[in-house]
């Protein structure tokens, strides 16, 4: 769901998800939990570098 080699880990996402379902992992990229995630699109539209696509 997050392109790693794409994020850059500005948080723009993180901030946006309404329900908490991404954090950033041990490299500092975006990491979208599956389980929170209700695919409501704010991270994909909100990310400026285009790393991440919902199914």
């Amino acid at each position: 769901m997050v392109n790693q080699e794409k994020c850059i880990g500005c948080g723009t996402c993180v901030a946006i998800c309404p329900v908490g379902a991404i954090k950033f992992n041990e490299n500092g990229k975006a990491e979208i939990d599956k389980n929170k995630c209700i695919h409501c699109g704010a991270c994909q539209a909100s990310c400026p570098v285009d790393a991440i696509k919902l199914d």
